[in-house]
């Protein structure tokens, strides 16, 4: 049973992506409930049913009271049947009717629910740009990536399990009373405006106050991940005073925030209680006047008192499931600026894969400035042949990072072209562009995941003994089988801890090599591949560079001048343009740039500060 419910939606079923979601809270609600749009309806129809149902239920306690006013033998001789019915249906029909409610909600609505938001929300991110991501906490992205989808989870079972219910309760009520004394129906009206205008303060109220509450508490959890993120520099630096002061300022911001928010819940509950106290007097006081002039039974005092203690206990309930509602739409609202933005670097429409041939790099009259007037590459032009080896060094801020970036179409270039075999990397689809290179970068962080998983990275359909080929490559294989994390996983399972600290940072420059070794792509990048290694391992390790290199096109940025001196051209950058190229010693004989950099390097590196 359970499992039948359950599996009515789909989470992951196919949909048509969107480059630019909705970006108004409720077609955005509607566009990813779509798959529930059925289920809605039976969910809201079943909850009209049970509200009716426990009305009714209050009418007919009316009417034995009523009933009662016999002698017992003759109140079983009339009514005894309609009783023994009654009984049945409180004991079979009724609990029937609320497990068909609580499955529709409890296991077909609201498990799935979360999960399409979530799924939808976290494969809409993913296709978000390098630069989009840089632009933010990745703490942040991901509660709201996790927060959203309860919330609207949350939304969604408020609107069924109370707001459908209580308006079909408050309707029957009123048939209810209507239909013992119309006049009983005058102080339910009254009650219901007020209470009407009550609920439309708090929810103008409340709806602000939770997106703001809610923007505190993601920016808490932006601040406290960055913290733990970079622990090792705040540990370095004994920072934790000052880690803790920036916390505490969003923390307290966090408690601002839900002070305003709950004192509007206060407000609420003090004047509730007041309306609910005239509805009781208002309702019954007028029953019991009614019956004194004889015009109303006991069974009508009976039933109107049941249903105005019901509504009383019920008001709070409802007031609690509307604030609710709209606060969980605010954390929805919230999360939609994440969420809901649209793509910003996008495959150009009919874009084709990258046909690889020789690997030829064309890089035309190309500016970018990352939408400023200075920084950046600055009217670049360079060919490079198939199969050439390129150095690249540069004062930090020349331009070789914006470059590599731009050759991997992180950022869309501002001016100019880049051109891979005559094609433009515009005008291809990213993934077969960034599946033909292969980069080490400087910052060898890993997957929280074993070192297979991070190997196999490259090449996923790889075999077991590709992937130990590729370490071995690399001069990794003996390290890692030496490793066991704390759960007890060894060699090739052991998980390397969150980008790869438990690794020290060789290792992790090792095992990074590894997966570029397996992707074996045609275009190989290195961005100071070798920084992290001690001196012996270097050289052992240059030696796998330099067989890597065979028969690919590269492009190494290194500081350290004597990794480079070997490649078949150097490029020199300065001030986002190209200010030298040639061999080792052609720019040496020069005394140019890069003859001062080799003059002032020590132990082979480049002071990237270097006077001109």
């Amino acid at each position: 049973m359970f499992r039948y419910f359950e599996n009515l939606v789909d989470p992951f079923v196919a949909y048509q992506e969107t480059n630019t979601p909705p970006t108004r809270l409720w077609p955005f609600m509607l566009e990813y409930t779509r798959p529930f749009y059925r289920l809605f309806f039976w969910a809201a129809l079943i909850s009209i049913i049970v509200a009716g149902v426990e009305v009714g239920l209050i009418y007919y306690m009316g009417r034995v009271v009523d009933l009662l006013s016999g002698s017992p033998a003759e109140v079983w001789q009339a009514h005894g049947t309609e009783l023994i019915l009654m009984a049945v249906f409180v004991l079979l029909l009724r609990p029937l009717l609320h497990v068909v409610d609580v499955l529709l909600l409890n296991n077909a609505i609201l498990p799935n629910i979360g999960t399409i938001f979530r799924w939808r929300a976290h494969k809409h991110v993913l296709r978000q740009s390098v630069g989009w991501f840089e632009n933010d906490f990745a703490g942040r992205i991901a509660n709201r990536i996790m927060q959203t989808p309860p919330a609207a989870g949350e939304a969604v079972f408020q609107v069924f399990d109370a707001i459908s219910f209580s308006l079909a309760y408050l309707v029957g009520a009123a048939i209810l009373l209507m239909a013992a004394d119309p006049r009983l129906l005058l102080p339910l009206l009254i009650w219901f405006a007020l209470y009407g205008f009550l609920v439309r303060w708090t929810v103008a109220r409340v709806g602000p106050a939770s997106q703001a509450a809610s923007d505190a508490r993601s920016a808490v959890t932006g601040r406290v991940v960055d913290s733990y993120t970079n622990i090792h520099s705040v540990k370095m630096f004994a920072h934790d005073a000052q880690e803790l002061d920036y916390a505490r300022e969003a923390i307290e911001e966090t408690r601002r925030t839900f002070q305003i928010e709950m004192r509007i819940f206060t407000i609420m509950d003090a004047v509730l209680v007041t309306l609910n106290g005239l509805l009781i007097v208002g309702v019954v006081g007028w029953a019991i006047a009614l019956w004194m002039q004889g015009s109303a039974s006991v069974g009508v005092v009976a039933a109107a008192t049941a249903l105005t203690l019901r509504l009383n206990a019920m008001t709070g309930w409802i007031m609690w499931a509307l604030t609710s509602f709209f606060r969980q739409l605010g954390v929805v609202a919230e999360g939609m600026e994440t969420i809901a933005q649209p793509i910003d670097l996008l495959d150009a429409p009919g874009a084709e894969p990258l046909q690889l041939g020789k690997g030829q790099i064309d890089i035309r009259d190309l500016s970018h400035h990352y939408g400023r007037k200075t920084g950046g590459l600055d009217h670049i032009n360079l060919t490079i042949q198939p199969g050439e080896k390129i150095g690249l060094i540069g004062r930090s801020g020349a331009g070789k990072s914006t470059l590599v970036k731009l050759l991997l179409r992180f950022y869309d270039v501002e001016q100019g072209a880049i051109l891979i075999d005559a094609q433009n990397i515009a005008q291809v689809t990213q993934d077969s562009l960034r599946s033909h290179i292969g980069m080490v970068q400087q910052d060898s962080a890993l997957l929280h995941r074993s070192v297979r998983d991070n190997i196999l990275y490259g090449r996923p359909d790889a075999t077991e003994e590709q992937m130990i080929a590729a370490a071995k490559q690399a001069e990794a294989h003996e390290f890692i089988l030496d490793l066991q994390d704390p759960q007890g996983r060894i060699g090739y399972d052991a998980h390397v801890g969150e980008r790869g600290v438990k690794l020290s940072g060789g290792q992790r420059q090792r095992v990074t090599l590894a997966r570029v070794i397996l992707k074996n792509a045609p275009i190989l990048l290195l961005d100071e591949a070798t920084s992290a290694l001690d001196s012996e391992v270097e050289a052992s390790i240059q030696e796998t560079l330099y067989g890597m290199m065979q028969g690919k096109t590269v492009i190494a940025i290194a500081h350290r001048l004597s990794t480079i001196a070997q490649m078949d051209r150097i490029l020199v950058m300065d001030g986002g343009r190209i200010v030298e190229q040639g061999g080792h010693a052609e720019l040496l004989a020069n005394g140019g740039l890069y003859a001062q950099f080799w003059a002032r390097q020590s132990g082979g590196f480049l002071n990237p500060e270097a006077a001109e």
